[in-house]
């Protein structure tokens, strides 16, 4: 449409300024000729800032730590010596797969891991650098980097402040020292504190920290402790999330054995509640399951999962999506330094309907009923609006005009309603 209007004026132009018109005509021609311009001009901000015209994000996965988390399930390694290999193979599978995405318009950058921070700094603007060189990044709005508090310092910091990077998600998990130890991480409750002030005091000021909850002897008072000095730190963006016990993980070995338990459902919920109360209490919108942030400091990519928008993960470890296809790389370092291969789907009708109703009941402005009729049909949303009048679900959904949405206190328990809510 824009492009049709472009070409319009310019034969508008071409005609209006003919030295065989007079000048009243030329003049008309002239005055409409402006007109055309700011309507098109008008239409044209319309469709790059439509929210139905979503811009891509690019997530980098560094997979390397000096340390395993006895939690942590993400793809990682712990054999540095392979890291500039690695680091070389995913500037050439950027490369290779930019045309993965249909809109070439990037918002944002994400570097996660593994340990991101493990890469120098200048490291990182190289790989923001290709994208700018592959992508239009006129509209790139947040770069994102993870880091670990013990990989702070202040020529780490300076260093940093160089690249592109405006946002900064740190793995802090506790302000309890015992906590720490117990989880697998390598750094204390002073270290984390003194990593914030470090970012802050050169200029940072959109920084995430991590907490966890739900770790089996450390209960509601030392999350009470974490919480509140995490808040005067005065931080932008917490997520919080619960502890789970994952197979592939030294908690998952020691469950195996009987040598350690989760700790049971009356205690997920009181902590829950603990967190959500504490945090929205001191001014935090909790906007997704396990996020919470200050006004306007959400996070853009971590959003865009949740809104269904393209995405090229690059990496071992990475998935993507582009809208039709879910692609993901599940190689060990080695294999990928050998040669990158992909595991795929593409995703049928009712694989996107489940998709978006497990993305949107997980974030506060819940399922659009309108969006659900307009494109999967008026048969979806009638079965939608039976399976949420039913016991099991209503207590914990919220019909608000258009949408079902469950309360931020109640999202702990959103996998019930999911549950319920997916087509089969």
């Amino acid at each position: 449409m824009v492009d049709a209007l472009v070409s319009g004026a310019s034969a508008e132009r071409r005609v209006g300024s003919s030295p065989i018109l007079g000048t009243k005509e030329f003049i008309l021609n002239s005055f409409f000729y402006s007109i055309f311009l700011l309507i098109s001009k008008i239409i044209f901000n319309f469709v790059r800032i439509n929210p139905k015209n979503k811009l891509a994000a690019i997530y980098f996965h560094i997979p390397f730590c000096k340390r395993l988390c006895g939690y942590c399930d993400f793809y990682r390694s712990v054999k540095l010596k392979y890291m500039s290999q690695v680091v070389e193979t995913m500037h050439a599978e950027l490369a290779e797969q930019a045309d993965f995405l249909h809109d070439k318009s990037i918002r944002t950058i994400y570097f996660g891991g593994g340990t991101p921070s493990l890469l120098a700094p200048s490291e990182i603007e190289q790989f923001i650098s290709q994208v700018r060189t592959l992508f239009d990044c006129s509209q790139l709005e947040e770069v994102t980097i993870e880091v670990n508090p013990d990989d702070i310092s202040e020529e780490y910091v300076a260093e940093l402040r160089k690249t592109s990077v405006n946002r900064i998600s740190m793995g802090v998990q506790s302000l309890d020292d015992r906590c720490l130890q117990f989880m697998g991480r390598r750094h204390s409750a002073e270290q984390a504190i003194k990593a914030v002030r470090m970012l802050q005091g050169a200029g940072y000021d959109n920084i995430s920290v991590d907490v966890i909850f739900g770790v089996p002897g450390f209960g509601s008072e030392v999350l009470d402790d974490t919480l509140q000095r995490m808040l005067a730190m005065n931080v932008q963006h917490i997520s919080a999330y619960h502890l789970t016990i994952e197979e592939n993980t030294r908690f998952g070995r020691m469950m195996a054995k009987g040598e350690f338990c989760e700790v049971d459902e009356v205690c997920s919920e009181s902590q829950f509640l603990q967190v959500h109360n504490a945090l929205q209490s001191a001014g935090f919108e909790h906007y997704e399951v396990s996020n919470y942030a200050l006004k306007g400091c959400r996070s853009k990519h971590n959003s865009s999962y949740w809104q269904g928008v393209e995405y090229l993960g690059i990496g071992p470890g990475a998935h993507s999506f582009n809208g039709v296809v879910r692609r993901w790389c599940e190689q060990s370092v080695e294999e990928y330094i050998g040669g990158v291969e992909y595991g795929s789907e593409e995703l049928s009708t009712m694989d996107k309907l489940n998709e978006y109703v497990m993305t949107s009941l997980r974030c506060v402005e819940g399922l659009s009923l309108a969006k659900v009729e307009r494109e999967f049909g008026l048969q979806e949303r009638k079965r939608l609006e039976r399976e949420a009048s039913t016991d099991r679900v209503k207590r914990l959904l919220a019909y608000e005009g258009e949408c079902l949405r469950i309360a931020p206190e109640n999202m702990l328990l959103s996998d019930l309603v999911i549950e319920a809510l997916i087509a089969l």
